[in-house]
């Protein structure tokens, strides 16, 4: 009898944080109200470059998502003036859950949930209500000789993870992959190669009826970067150069 009761609750537990994912996705795509981003900045490599720039962070340093998200909402006939709002939090000081090495469905699940879990939990003390989408931006010093590991945006849990450089050159592509993770996390799926990083058409690229073809002049913010050539692309400079696909708008509840 007990072990049934355990059950039951267990199973109602599980009920409940099913249906509330579900009811927080569906809500973020309705597009009937804004939605509270919170950015949280963490210094990624632990170096003093890394930490000044955070210290010098400004909300205005991220005024392009909003803007880029608003017009191309707009494209897409959106009736909400601001559909979404950026804020900027205060630095984070924990580092979050690595990715694992060699992922399989299980390990990923496992991640998925400490992830979630961590998210929630390092930002308790500044956070009195929960933004609906959580973005923590890890900044690196500049440095050609390192490459970032890979950003990733949770649907379930509705957070990002972003690996960006700490430099005021940089400020324009960061954005472009924070509005990518972003996206990620309300349903929009990668239109790249997961081989070599080009836009994988037509639904990757931003002009793919343009003639010829070759050179695009934007990118397809989930296809990531401007195709320049078939075996050829390159991250945009800012979010000026990027706009959100068909395939992208009907994936986030933008259009039909």
């Amino acid at each position: 009898m007990f072990k049934a009761v355990r059950i039951s609750i267990l199973l109602f537990v599980l009920f409940f944080v099913a249906v509330s994912t579900w009811l927080t996705q569906a809500r973020s795509t309705d597009w009937n109200n804004s939605l509270w981003v919170k950015v949280y900045p963490i210094n990624g490599d632990g170096s003093a470059k890394s930490a000044k720039y955070i210290e010098d962070l400004k909300l205005r340093d991220f005024e392009a998502i909003e803007a880029f998200i608003t017009r191309e909402t707009e494209r897409y006939s959106s009736s909400v003036p601001r559909p979404v709002r950026v804020e900027l939090g205060q630095p984070v000081r924990e580092q979050p859950p690595e990715l694992p090495g060699s992922p399989n469905v299980m390990s990923v699940m496992w991640w998925s949930l400490k992830m979630r879990w961590w998210a929630s939990g390092v930002t308790d003390e500044q956070d009195r209500i929960d933004p609906d989408v959580r973005i923590f931006v890890r900044y690196h010093a500049p440095d050609s000789t390192i490459m970032l590991e890979n950003s990733v945006g949770l649907q379930k849990g509705m957070v990002g993870i972003v690996n960006a450089y700490a430099s005021r050159r940089q400020r324009g592509t960061n954005n472009v992959i924070i509005a990518h993770e972003f996206l990620h996390t309300l349903g929009a799926t990668d239109k790249y190669s997961p081989y070599d990083g080009h836009p994988i058409g037509p639904d990757g690229l931003a002009e793919p009826d343009r003639k010829p073809l070759y050179p695009q002049r934007y990118a397809e913010i989930m296809g990531g970067r401007i195709a320049l050539a078939a075996d050829d692309s390159v991250i945009p400079k800012s979010l000026k150069y990027a706009v959100i696909g068909p395939l992208t708008a009907r994936e986030i509840n933008l259009a039909d």
